[in-house]
């Protein structure tokens, strides 16, 4: 029960931990730029992972749900199906993202081209996805341990001076934002990893494992990013604290901060393939179509379309999570 458990909740990291997460961004966004009210936000954030995850994971269990589009139609009736063709496209731009992400660790922490990583991602995607939902099992199995390993080590290295300061309103509404906008994207792959698990208490220690660690991570990124001068102003703070405090370590730290990104963005490409694979005969096209589709979208600039779709989404998301509260949980 405990190692079926422990994948289900390094499938909840994975898919949540994308390339705002890995890189310190989005935390910053959400939370650090606070100051110490972010930890008071992050516990916050930790409680709702684990209630709003688990419900999630036991409603589409007993709903026996495939895909996500079949728990959004239970959660929003009739405007269902208008629902899902917003989270595709929410999907696709938000996965994009991640990719985006992946070409600014090589341009701006390996000072290589950002195509290099851009194609390099796209490559390494194509392989996972022959495997299917057994490959985003192995890769999570391997980078989430990683991730948590990396991220208690800085925790204990790291840590800025902590300023109480009167925190503006929208400070008690991240927490919601930031988990309504992150379910919405990991149903994808939650759904579906649901609906193969026959024991609902594994499903209830995987919500609430999954839940505890990203609120492990969560503050202790906050916690090391608090110290950084000008933090708002780097595409990857958490990897400048690395650079500025533990330098020999700072090559592994990008390796990581590059697996935190390819698993949340295979888990996009999961599910979008999933839904289009429906539509036409033959999956490998339409997989490679998509990539090459995502990979011009991500040209656009990881940090212009992450500082613009994670808020705008974030809050959209928020009825999402509403319906998941208040819709009753099937017998």
């Amino acid at each position: 029960m405990w190692m079926r458990a422990m994948q289900i909740a390094f499938v909840y990291v994975g898919t949540v931990v994308g390339a705002g997460f890995a890189t310190g961004k989005e935390i910053v966004q959400f939370f650090t730029q606070y100051g110490a009210i972010g930890m008071v936000t992050i516990a916050l954030s930790g409680g709702l992972f684990i209630f709003f995850g688990t419900r999630l994971m036991m409603m589409a269990n007993r709903l026996h749900a495939r895909s996500y589009e079949q728990l959004n139609a239970y959660l929003f009736g009739k405007v269902g199906v208008f629902v899902n063709v917003f989270m595709f496209l929410v999907l696709f731009s938000v996965t994009s993202v991640m990719l985006s992400g992946a070409g600014a660790v090589f341009e701006e922490q390996l000072h290589m081209p950002a195509f290099v990583g851009l194609m390099l991602t796209v490559l390494l995607a194509f392989v996972t996805m022959l495997f299917g939902l057994n490959g985003i099992l192995s890769v999570n199995m391997i980078v989430v341990p990683l991730m948590i390993a990396f991220s208690l080590f800085i925790s204990f290295m790291n840590g800025g001076e902590i300023v109480w300061t009167k925190p503006p309103l929208a400070a008690f509404f991240s927490p919601f934002a930031y988990v309504a906008f992150n379910l919405a994207m990991a149903q994808v792959v939650l759904v579906p990893l649901a609906a193969e698990v026959n024991d609902e208490k594994v499903i209830r220690l995987g919500g609430w494992l999954g839940g505890l660690l990203l609120m492990f991570i969560l503050l202790s990124s906050h916690l090391s990013l608090s110290f950084l001068p000008k933090l708002q102003s780097y595409s990857i703070p958490m990897a400048e604290v690395v650079k500025r405090s533990l330098a020999s370590f700072y090559g592994l730290y990008v390796v990581i901060i590059y697996g935190e990104i390819f698993t949340s963005f295979i888990a996009g490409v999961f599910g979008l393939h999933r839904k289009l694979a429906l539509f036409f005969q033959n999956p490998m096209v339409v997989l490679a179509a998509l990539l090459l589709a995502m990979y011009a979208f991500s040209l656009v600039g990881y940090h212009a379309l992450l500082t613009v779709l994670y808020p705008l989404f974030g809050y959209m998301s928020i009825v999402f999570i509403f319906l998941l509260f208040y819709r009753k949980m099937p017998s």
